[in-house]
């Protein structure tokens, strides 16, 4: 599909240097939005934003950890300093680290929430002043969190990267009801199983093979299955607001 709509929008994407954040934000890009590639490797996000503007498109590489936020005050700043003000913003960066809770893996779950929850809102609360902005202006304004269907369903040893998703998920139906009547939209997207980096951080090794496993067994979604559904879902008429979009591979389903 093309995606006339998103020509000329600002987005910003965190989680851009893999899988679904960088997915989507090439596609933002082929289709005329200037993207802020944020996230914490510098170096990958400096070759994906080089690709970007050989094919003709604006990307703005940001060395981002979402977990400071000292760090996420200066990389706004360097984004409007680019860019000027955003209109588009895609929550994408996130960590899954299962274990079993008796394992007591503090360092694992302090990660976890600091990166899918507290980051989330570090960035949410940098942008949302433009995104208000813009929807006040007339313009179209979209805040997209990628969740989890691990927000619904249950895995075992995998309760805190879900209790992570699930309050991800959660807080999108309770912004979406402070900003809907600002005009400012937002949609969670709750992937299913999708062939990302994330299975590459397990460190249990047992875990690890289930879920190459399931892979093997049910064929993933692709980042850009993912990333599809994000520039549909932004360039709707602003009136328009998908709230919750959950994809899921067939034999998932």
């Amino acid at each position: 599909m093309t995606y006339s709509a998103l020509r000329g929008r600002t987005a910003v994407v965190t989680g851009a240097a893999s899988g679904m954040g960088e997915a989507t934000a090439r596609l933002l890009a082929a289709h005329g939005a200037r993207v802020a590639l944020l996230a914490r490797r510098e170096d990958r996000l400096a070759g994906i934003a080089e690709t970007i503007g050989a094919e003709g498109g604006r990307a703005l590489p940001v060395g981002v950890d979402v977990t400071d936020p000292a760090i996420v005050a200066s990389a706004v700043e360097r984004v409007h300093a680019a860019y000027g003000d955003v209109d588009l913003v895609v929550n994408g960066a996130g960590v899954m680290l299962p274990n079993p809770v008796a394992d007591g893996r503090d360092d694992e779950w302090t990660r976890m929430i600091d990166t899918n929850l507290t980051g989330a809102l570090r960035v949410i609360r940098a942008f949302l002043p433009d995104l208000v902005a813009a929807a006040g202006a007339g313009r179209t304004a979209d805040l997209v969190n990628i969740s989890s269907i691990g927000a619904h369903l249950t895995f075992p040893h995998y309760a805190v990267y879900s209790a992570t998703k699930a309050a991800l998920t959660h807080l999108s139906a309770t912004l979406r009801a402070e900003l809907g009547p600002r005009d400012v939209r937002v949609t969670n997207i709750e992937p299913g199983l999708t062939d990302t980096e994330l299975g590459s951080h397990i460190d249990n090794a047992e875990l690890s093979g289930q879920l190459d496993g399931m892979a093997a067994e049910i064929g993933p979604l692709t980042p850009d299955d993912i990333a599809d559904l994000i520039a549909y879902t932004t360039s709707r008429p602003a009136r328009v607001n998908l709230r919750q979009v959950i994809a899921l591979p067939t034999r998932q389903a």
